[in-house]
């Protein structure tokens, strides 16, 4: 039984040598628009949420897809801001486009997509925000896919 104990004990409480290096979190923000309307105002894609509920805590330890992908999105943003390739980006588009196709009706659905990444630190009592990444601007096809 202690060897058992033994042997899940890595498991139930991790290392921190885990991580190679400990670094902010890029944050995803997005900008979509229309050719009339082609004011810069970008949005945070996917903005955490203030408080949850225990309940939903709770819940969110056995199922919750939206945060799994949300951080398969951070990888690929990392991958973007230490060796840009197509993929990852082709990744960040697709997920942005289908939360904006699922959200807005098919009316006001915006022409174009650029979204950028950002990284907050903080130095002393000052919070830094500085633009790690920005893509190109794409069309929009207007189709709900999946999220790879």
């Amino acid at each position: 039984m202690i060897q058992v104990f033994k042997l899940l004990l890595p498991a139930l409480i991790p290392s921190w040598r885990f991580f190679d290096v400990i670094a902010p979190s890029p944050r995803i923000e997005f900008w979509a628009y229309d050719n009339a309307q082609h004011i810069e105002k970008w949005e945070e894609f996917r903005p955490k949420q203030k408080s949850i509920s225990f309940l939903n805590t709770f819940l969110n330890m056995f199922w919750n897809p939206v945060r799994n992908e949300d951080l398969f999105l951070v990888t690929c943003a990392e991958r973007l801001m230490e060796m840009p390739t197509t993929h990852s980006e082709n990744v960040i588009f697709e997920c942005i486009e289908n939360e904006i196709v699922r959200v807005d009706s098919r009316l006001n659905l915006p022409k174009f997509l650029q979204f950028r990444l950002m990284v907050i630190s903080r130095e002393a009592d000052v919070i830094e925000r500085r633009v790690a990444y920005v893509s190109e601007v794409r069309q929009i096809a207007g189709q709900v896919g999946t999220c790879p």
